[in-house]
């Protein structure tokens, strides 16, 4: 048996730095390869808000805004969005305020137990980002990613649609004080 006298080829790395704006603040990090988006969110910045759901992309409760389009966290390797802009349901709202669309969930009971709302919420923001008055028909096309066991999505869809009426962009409603 002959040996080379050559050195092995370099392992190929298994990390790679990420530089990425999460929620309006740049963040970098050291990333294993195999990792999603969906585990650099939750475990590495601690954006718990994003759910682990199906991890098939079928559920929609992992869905975040990359870029302002929304997309399953849990199938998008965090390594191939050098650069990009992420929005969580974290960095929905303005500080205290929140965002029309969250204030209209509530006022139109559309959380229940609330696991798929955060997916829910961000699929609706890009809707109503590229298409301001959609009708119901077009709001419950786009949210048809977005499975939820509670709510039979009729309030869902009202608020969402009566942001898109123009009824969501009030103040929000002061919280009742027990």
């Amino acid at each position: 048996m002959k040996r080379s006298s050559e050195a092995p080829p370099p392992a190929a790395p298994s990390a790679e730095r990420l530089g990425l704006r999460v929620n309006g603040r740049r963040v970098e990090l050291l990333v294993p390869l195999h990792r999603t988006l969906l585990e650099v969110l939750r475990e590495d910045l601690g954006l718990t808000g994003t759910k682990h759901g199906c991890e098939q992309g079928a559920c929609g409760a992992c869905t975040v805004l990359l870029n302002g389009l929304p997309v399953p966290s849990c199938l998008q390797l965090a390594v191939a969005c050098p650069g990009a802009e992420v929005v969580t349901i974290e960095g929905l709202a303005d500080g205290p305020r929140l965002h029309p669309l969250q204030q209209a969930f509530i006022d139109h009971g559309a959380v229940q137990c609330g696991y798929c709302t955060p997916g829910v919420l961000l699929t609706a923001k890009a809707l109503l980002d590229r298409e301001p008055h959609p009708d119901r028909d077009t709001i419950r096309a786009a949210l048809a990613g977005n499975l939820c066991r509670c709510t039979g999505y009729v309030k869902i869809i009202d608020a969402v649609a009566s942001v898109a009426a123009g009824e969501g962009r009030h103040e929000p409603a002061p919280r009742d004080r027990a």
